[in-house]
């Protein structure tokens, strides 16, 4: 590792998050995660070098370095704020056995302005060496160059899920009567999609040849696509996919969640999107067999558990209305179905088994939209392909504060950075106004990642307390009566005492 990233120095009283990669058995080292990135400490571990594991795990030392990205416009104020409670709650939660070393590193406008670049090589640089890192918001640049840094730095460093948890907290106004309903965990693949940034401009060279080549080549007057037309790709692939399907259901045996549901378009796009549907229950079936039942499994051993003389052919009936109209090898291949299913797991998931287990169901994306306003209640792990995340993600958050309230992280194999999911609000930079909810909920995000669950729940458990006393920033202020309108700064400090001399110190 370096000693200085950006002219910045190395913490010397910190040392760096370690990761052991899976390639053999053996004992878990002291923090470890598992596949889907929630840390948690080894029963059986003992202070000292990690050993071998199946899966790759972390070690967190008692100091971490842990890089952090300021965030253009309103992140300045946001990680004053922010900084400020991490420590208390780590403080607080370890009575000075644990501290993070921050180290700065730069991105957007700040490092634009020091080293004439939107993101130096030695912040990405840092963040591979330092394995977990926070940020907050960055400005998109315009006019060419990075797209977007956010998109940039999860490409460069596979940070393949976007992971958004989404719930309420008592007291926030929202828009729908029953906000209390709301709390997902959204898994949003962050590599594929429309987001690759494959695409091009209308009128161009290489647009005309693509365009070219596709109406003539591969299309044949089948269909055609006009010459005035911009261009954009959309791979999804099943290694992205199953990886993130992978990650969904493991959080979901983790944290004792029974619902995991793939949100798609495979109605229309069938070979992008269906195929993301068609790979998720395959991953699921595959990996997870004795923890889940899909939703057409789940039907079929309800029917058999409800008269065990049920034909397979009736069963077929019941699980496709309609099917005696239906063509015969239509008919044939939902009985297979019913047949192949009860063959395969009727004795392991059968009399009620399946209903003890996590279900797998799938629902398409624009539902999906109508019924997070309608029947929150019934959604818990979403799973989805790039864009459907971005758009869902934001639309569960406006339910329960907006995206102030909605912390979010990008995890990859190895790596893990949090980071705010709003944008940077210039016109409030500066002016302490602005609610630093999202950063703060993004680190104890990051602390439950590494292991460090009580400093995590301190800071839930004081934001909840101070949302409660409704002393808040403005955003929520105008919404609620009776509250009390506090500065970012003061927000931060409300939030401080409100978890001193709760948490007990963790060994």
């Amino acid at each position: 590792m370096k000693q200085s990233y950006s002219g910045v120095s190395v913490p010397t009283d910190g040392t760096g998050i370690e990761y052991v990669a899976g390639d053999g058995g053996g004992k878990n080292p002291p923090f470890a995660t598992s596949s889907s990135g929630a840390a948690h400490r080894s029963p059986d571990a003992k202070d000292g070098a990690p050993e071998k594991s199946t899966t790759g795990q972390f070690r967190v030392p008692e100091r971490p370095i842990i890089p952090f990205i300021e965030g253009d416009g309103t992140g300045r104020d946001i990680w004053r704020a922010s900084r400020r409670v991490f420590d208390a709650a780590v403080e607080n939660a370890y009575g000075g056995k644990r501290k993070v070393a921050w180290l700065e590193v730069f991105a957007g406008e700040k490092a634009f302005r020091k080293f004439n670049e939107w993101l130096p090589q030695d912040t990405v640089e840092a963040i591979r060496d330092f394995r977990v890192a926070i940020k907050g918001p960055l400005t998109t640049p315009v006019g060419g160059g990075i797209r977007s840094l956010n998109v940039t730095l999860r490409q460069l460093l596979d940070l393949y899920a976007c992971v958004r948890p989404v719930r309420y907290f008592p007291g926030v106004p929202s828009p729908v009567r029953n906000p209390e309903q709301m709390n997902v965990v959204i898994f949003r693949e962050n590599t594929e999609d429309v987001y690759a940034g494959i695409e091009w401009r209308s009128g161009t060279p290489d647009a005309a040849k693509l365009l070219k080549f596709l109406n003539e080549d591969m299309l044949q007057g089948k269909k055609h696509i006009r010459e005035d037309s911009g261009v954009g790709i959309k791979p999804i692939s099943p290694t992205g996919t199953k990886r993130l399907v992978r990650r969904a259901i493991q959080h979901a045996i983790e944290h004792k969640r029974r619902v995991v549901t793939l949100v798609h378009k495979g109605n229309i796009m069938k070979f992008t999107e269906g195929a993301f549907r068609d790979w998720g229950y395959e991953l699921a079936k595959t990996e997870f067999r004795d923890k889940i039942v899909t939703e057409r499994e789940s039907w079929i051993l309800d029917n058999k558990d409800k008269n065990a003389n049920l034909s397979i052919e009736q069963n077929a009936a019941m699980v496709e209305p309609g099917l005696e109209n239906a063509p015969e090898q239509f008919r044939k291949e939902v009985a297979a179905e019913v047949k192949s299913t009860l063959d395969a797991i009727y004795a392991t998931h059968g009399h009620g088994a399946w209903k003890n287990k996590i279900l797998v169901n799938d629902r398409i994306a624009d539902s999906v939209f109508q019924q997070i306003l309608t029947r929150a209640g019934e959604y818990q792990v979403f799973a989805t392909p790039n864009l459907n995340g971005d758009y869902l993600s934001d639309a569960c958050a406006a339910q329960v504060g907006g995206l102030g309230m909605a912390p979010g992280a990008n995890i990859g194999d190895g790596y893990g950075v949090f980071e705010a999911t709003h944008g940077t609000a210039p016109k409030y930079a500066d002016q302490d106004v602005i609610n630093p909810a999202s950063v703060m909920l993004s680190g104890a995000m990051m602390f439950e990642f590494m292991g460090w669950k009580e400093a995590a729940s301190l800071i839930e458990n004081g934001i909840e307390r101070t949302i409660q006393q409704k002393r808040v920033t403005y955003d929520l202020e105008r919404m609620m009566p009776g509250a009390t309108k506090v500065k970012t700064s003061e927000f931060a400090t409300a939030i401080i005492e409100n978890m001193a001399g709760t948490a007990v110190a963790s060994d």
